[in-house]
């Protein structure tokens, strides 16, 4: 159990903040004065409500139709993590910028929070579709989807069956599926996977018989000497003032935490599988060359079918381009949106 445990961590893991950690512009609560913010609700295809921040550029025409563009959070953040930041940068550049909270975290529904379920969470995209299509300044043929962490995955698996997806771009991607089943580089072993798998399903029975809910390890809550650097590069993010956040109704310890007992779901997820299929709509990989989690950009890459670039942010690690405006390349992500949606 040890090993799982270090497993975990390692994948969906963890220096208090100092200077230093600060800088590289992280600016994940960022406020943009050149949009406004609206919170809005809707229906995914479930009757699950989803919550999103709708951003909208003060100089935008809303007589005419406008393209638009979807923004999912890391896996186990919400959306004032990251996806809000991206949103309202790409808002600056003129598009209506959704930023949702996935199905049983943050804001959304529904219970019990935390859960794992992959096809939910995809399909809560095609859900921001629907409701950005019924708006009368979006122009629901300029429809696009970003993926940050486990929302790359996400974005993928929804934009494989659902065409009005007309461009999909992901950052510091993590294919939930692979890392649950094989670990990163694939260093979890058969045995491993078994004891995991064996574990998530005694804890949901313990559950269905009245026990307490437990969570994997997610973000340690505080450092030692043993402590994965890895973690450490989720810890500074998530444990510390650059990008802590605890919704309404949560307890700061179990931020970033799914349940065991559900994430059996994620072994069970092939989200790169038939990716070719997305073909002609065009997709954008972006990674930095120091992330843990570059082989997941590399792998979806090499499988998709073209139009299809990846691009490699030199000294970004993966948590580096959930805030760090001086690294992120907002400039690429504009340029792909502008030439596949404007």
């Amino acid at each position: 159990m040890k090993n799982i445990t270090l497993a975990l961590g390692l994948l969906l893991g963890s220096f208090a903040a100092t200077a230093a950690d600060m800088s590289k512009g992280a600016d994940n609560f960022y406020k943009s004065d050149k949009v406004t913010q609206q919170k809005v609700t809707f229906k995914n295809q479930y009757q699950m409500k989803v919550v999103g921040n709708l951003f909208i550029p003060k100089t935008l025409n809303q007589n005419v139709k406008n393209p638009a563009i979807i923004v999912g959070h890391p896996m186990g953040a919400v959306k004032e993590q990251s996806s809000n930041l991206y949103a309202q940068k790409l808002a600056e550049q003129g598009y209506v910028t959704l930023a949702i909270d996935l199905s049983f975290w943050g804001e959304s529904e529904d219970k019990p929070g935390h859960l794992i379920s992959p096809e939910i969470y995809s399909d809560d995209f095609s859900a921001a579709v629907d409701y950005l299509s019924t708006q009368p300044y979006v122009d629901p043929e300029k429809i696009g989807v970003l993926g940050v962490c486990g929302s790359g995955s996400f974005v993928i698996s929804a934009a494989k069956i659902d065409p009005r997806m007309k461009a999909i771009a992901t950052v510091s991607m993590y294919d939930m599926g692979s890392a649950f089943r094989n670990g990163l580089n694939h260093s979890q072993t058969a045995e491993q996977r078994q004891a995991f798998i064996k574990s998530a399903i005694e804890q949901r029975f313990a559950e269905f018989k009245g026990a307490e809910k437990a969570y994997i390890p997610g973000t340690v809550n505080k450092l030692d000497d043993s402590t994965p650097a890895i973690q450490r590069e989720f810890f500074d993010f998530y444990r510390t003032a650059r990008g802590g956040y605890t919704p309404e109704g949560e307890k700061e310890e179990l931020t970033t935490k799914p349940l065991l007992s559900s994430i059996g779901k994620f072994m069970n997820f092939y989200p790169f599988n038939d990716i070719d299929t997305i073909s002609p709509r065009p997709m954008l990989f972006i990674t930095g060359d120091q992330a843990h989690s570059k082989e997941f950009s590399e792998d979806a890459y090499q499988r998709a079918g073209q139009p299809k670039e990846l691009y490699v942010v030199p000294g970004a690690g993966h948590v580096d381009l959930y805030d760090r405006t001086d690294l992120i390349p907002f400039e690429k992500l504009t340029a792909f949106f502008n030439a596949n949606l404007k």
